[in-house]
């Protein structure tokens, strides 16, 4: 099982809340399947309208910019766990649901997250499996699926009560036949504000069906203050831009190769090349979400080891969020110091009913944001010269109108290239009279430097740097010879130059 969840001491209450939702009571039945009851029974319906972003494809989005960093903090090497399966310490292995009808009894439920849970009555018959059993201590979700009205009721940190009702962390409801999240800041019986059973890799689909039409749901060790569509909460304090924010989606490289693997696990890994899977909670590094069943073969679904976080990319879903702004900029970049970055961009409105757009661009180099020109055609034109070593993080931003946005960033590396000594003609010079040399050299960083001559006589002079690229160096003799001469300037990225030539001294 995975690492118990670690929620914020207190959750956000934002302006957005509204009513509490009682959609449960009011929705008409929708060609339920009451014969289809009890724990993790099988589900013959879609969980939520195929345009869902649960039900949507991701095989064709683009790879998101800051991939390499979000796997990188999630754990390359580490390969998937299957948290679900028969049995682990003496309970089901898994998050377990049920299906009831439409005439089970409503309960009073109470919870310690009042502001931000649906209010009951929510039908949970009085065996309704628990996560990890009657007596964990961990997550204790219950899911109850409404079959008839195909309503979804979910709670964490569940607990049966001696009169009949129960006592929860949180709960939520899900009208199975709406695209609307909770409201943005709230929280549900997952982490990420989303539904959970919508998420679970089920027998009846994996097995039975032989397909998975829909994303997956696992957790991760460390997560941002942030949270993407569909998510609407986070459950971090943590403003690192590397960290997965809540919703983040990945997917199943399209190269991976899954034909070594049992027909179960086939399916699952299908599923994550076609519709990913999203973050939905703090817990291990990529154990994904599953419900138990006793038919499980464990053996098999230990192969999912074999699949590590090298072997994902994460997805730009912004295009999924209704109403959305898309900026294409480009992808990540690798300049020399004192080169200029020029690419073309442009940007897609989706939707948000705009009639006027502006666009600004902040390259990351402690520059000043630049106003972007944009044509008829929503493209414009990047430039920019980049003076010192180091890694930046461009971001492009287009604002609509009528408040919507959209943004786009990429990093660019830019290598330190070392300075370079012009051409020195070899000298002479008098035994005991200073030698006198002008030394010039190029470099394009702004970076500053220092220099070193060695001047063959077993001494040296260290000189340091100034903002001009050229100095003067002197050095009396104290013997007659052939010395010969090393010039060394060096940038303080650790890049250096070096220059030789002779000097003979005379008596």
């Amino acid at each position: 099982m995975g690492i118990p969840r670690r929620r914020l001491v207190g959750l956000l209450v934002t302006a957005l809340a509204v009513a509490p939702v009682a959609i449960g009571l009011l929705a008409a039945p929708r060609a339920g399947a009451t014969d289809i009851l009890g724990p993790n029974a099988a589900i013959p319906f879609p969980l939520f309208p195929t345009d869902n972003p649960w039900n949507t494809r991701v095989d064709t989005l683009p790879v998101d910019a800051n991939s390499a960093a979000y796997l990188a903090s999630m754990g390359l090497s580490t390969g998937l766990h299957a948290d679900f399966g028969t049995e682990w310490d003496g309970a089901p292995n898994g998050i377990p649901y049920i299906c009831v009808s439409g005439t089970q009894e409503k309960v009073p439920v109470s919870f310690d997250y009042a502001d931000e849970s649906d209010p009951g009555p929510y039908p949970i018959p009085s065996d309704a499996p628990i996560e990890g059993g009657p007596g964990s201590d961990g997550d204790r979700h219950v899911l109850v699926l409404d079959v008839d009205h195909q309503m979804l009721y979910e709670l964490f940190a569940a607990y049966p009560q001696p009169d009949g009702s129960w006592k929860a962390g949180s709960g939520a409801i899900f009208d199975l036949g709406s695209n609307a999240l909770r409201p943005a800041g709230w929280t549900s019986a997952d982490a990420a504000g989303l539904p959970i059973l919508p998420g679970l890799v089920r027998y009846d689909e994996a097995v039975t069906e032989g397909v998975i039409d829909h994303a997956l749901r696992f957790t991760v060790a460390r997560t941002q203050k942030a949270y993407l569509y569909p998510a609407t909460h986070y459950a971090s304090s943590s403003t690192d831009p590397d960290l997965p924010p809540m919703g983040l989606r990945v997917r199943l490289k399209a190269g991976f190769d899954i034909s070594g693997f049992s027909p179960e696990v086939r399916v699952i890994l299908q599923a994550l090349k076609t519709y990913g899977m999203m973050v939905a909670d703090n817990g291990s590094n990529w154990y994904v979400s599953g419900a138990p069943d006793p038919r499980w073969n464990d053996d098999d679904l230990h192969e999912l080891s074999r699949v590590k976080g090298s072997d994902f990319e994460v997805v730009d879903t912004r295009s999924l969020q209704p109403g959305a702004v898309v900026v294409n900029a480009g992808g990540d970049a690798t300049l020399l110091e004192g080169q200029t970055l020029t690419r073309a961009g442009s940007f897609l409105d989706e939707g948000t009913g705009a009639t006027a757009w502006t666009a600004t661009v902040q390259y990351g180099d402690g520059s000043a944001a630049q106003t972007l020109a944009l044509t008829d055609d929503h493209s414009f034109a990047l430039e920019h010269r980049y003076a010192l070593a180091g890694s930046y993080i461009a971001t492009v931003t287009v604002h609509t109108d009528n408040g919507c946005s959209g943004s786009r960033r990429f990093v660019i590396t830019v290598r330190d290239v070392a300075p370079h000594i012009a051409a020195q003609a070899n000298g002479s010079a008098r035994r005991g009279v200073a030698f006198r040399r002008r030394i010039a050299f190029t470099d394009p960083g702004a970076d500053s430097w220092r220099a070193v001559i060695t001047w063959g006589d077993g001494s040296l002079s260290r000189r340091p740097g100034s903002r001009a690229h050229s100095f003067v160096t002197a050095h009396i003799f104290r013997r007659t010879g052939l010395f010969a001469v090393t010039v060394r300037v060096s940038d303080h990225h650790g890049g250096t130059g070096t220059r030789r030539f002779k000097v003979r001294v005379r008596g």
